[in-house]
């Protein structure tokens, strides 16, 4: 498989190392339609999509690393990684499940964050099947790694789809009763990545959410489940991420941005349904997602710090917009939370699809 000749201009060499005694690579996706997603097996990260704007001109539009060194020190540690063993934060780094308390590691302020420091997004996963299209993984996290019991088999599928659609499908089994929440931490910037990539605040977004969980300066739920209606957290219809993004209200203030969790509209739990629409108006590229998921985090790259990205690109903050699909943040602390818990048995599922497309 030569992967020299690929829109990213990533070159293979530069991917291929021993990481925890595993060997890491560069895999290529492509479809019908000249669309591109470049990937490694560190992290499971997702390096590059190119697609088109509405003249037709092909670009990346995701924030990622041009070689395994670079992701490997990524100053954005889950820079568009996979995302696990529990996705977002956990108050205190606590939890406790069947009378029993389990510390994680602390990692962001006094919480646990995205797995913890060597989660899923600093992990080698095996490649065990890879078509022109897609590309399934598989990982099994030990039972206790980053604090987790039961040994998590988790096997993920990317799909690069001839409707221009990423598709990532999951499946995990655990032998003992655990916690799990995995998502996607890809970094969109739909005007093209550039030295530096343009901000996001121009990006019309619509997020299909009657209810957000509001949180305290820490970035844990209070565990109110409050309606968007007259906040500047209301994307029920279509409004540019900037336009209050700056605005005196105690949640923005807090998270230097947007860095919340939407309560997805359901007709049905688990149902695959519309979350949300982005639109950046200069290139007139669209991303559409959709969702088993309950909850959607949309975050704003607010801490970017105009680190260096692919190819002397830079990322500033607000340079991007992240749609994590997930369970909500803490749920383990709240019952009445939708649960994040998998017993030995049954099947943890979750697809997420992100859509690319063009308005004129």
């Amino acid at each position: 498989m030569n992967n020299t000749n690929n829109l990213s201009r990533l070159k293979r060499e530069d991917f291929q190392q021993t990481v925890d005694g595993k060997q890491t690579d560069l895999y290529i996706l492509s479809n019908k339609n000249n669309v591109e997603i470049a990937v490694t097996n560190y992290g499971a990260a997702v390096l590059s999509i190119i697609v088109p704007d509405k003249y037709g001109h092909m670009s990346n539009v995701i924030q990622g690393h041009d070689s395994i060194e670079h992701l490997i020190n990524s100053p954005v540690d889950v820079l568009s990684t996979t995302i696990g063993r529990y996705g977002n934060r956990i108050a205190k780094g606590k939890y406790t499940l069947d009378g029993k308390e389990y510390t994680l590691a602390i990692n962001n302020g006094p919480n646990s964050l995205h797995g913890g420091p060597k989660g899923f997004h600093k992990r080698v996963w095996d490649v065990i099947g890879k078509t022109e299209s897609s590309i399934d993984f598989h990982y099994i996290a030990a039972n206790m790694e980053e604090g987790f019991p039961g040994e998590l088999d988790v096997h993920m599928t990317y799909t690069l789809t001839d409707n221009n659609e990423f598709r990532i499908e999951y499946k995990a089994t655990t032998d003992k009763k655990t916690i799990v929440n995995l998502t996607n931490h890809a970094f969109f910037s739909l005007s093209g990545i550039g030295a530096p990539t343009p901000s996001v605040c121009n990006n019309i977004l619509t997020v299909n959410a009657d209810f957000y969980l509001p949180t305290d300066s820490v970035s844990i739920p209070t565990g109110e489940i409050v309606k968007v209606e007259n906040t500047p957290m209301d994307f029920r219809t279509p409004h540019t991420v900037g336009e209050r993004i700056n605005e005196n209200y105690q949640q923005l203030i807090f998270g230097h941005g947007y860095d919340h969790c939407y309560v997805l509209n359901k007709q049905e739990p688990e149902e695959l349904s519309f979350a949300a629409k982005c639109i950046e108006p200069e290139s007139g590229r669209t991303l559409e997602v959709y969702t088993t998921e309950p909850g959607l985090q949309v975050y704003t790259a607010n801490w970017n710090n105009g680190m260096k990205g692919s190819h002397g690109t830079t990322y500033p903050d607000r340079s991007a917009i992240c749609f994590e699909a997930q369970h909500f943040p803490d749920s383990p602390n709240r019952a009445y939370f939708p649960s994040a818990v998998l017993k030995p048995g049954e099947v943890y599922k979750q697809t997420t699809i992100y859509k690319f497309g063009v308005e004129k």
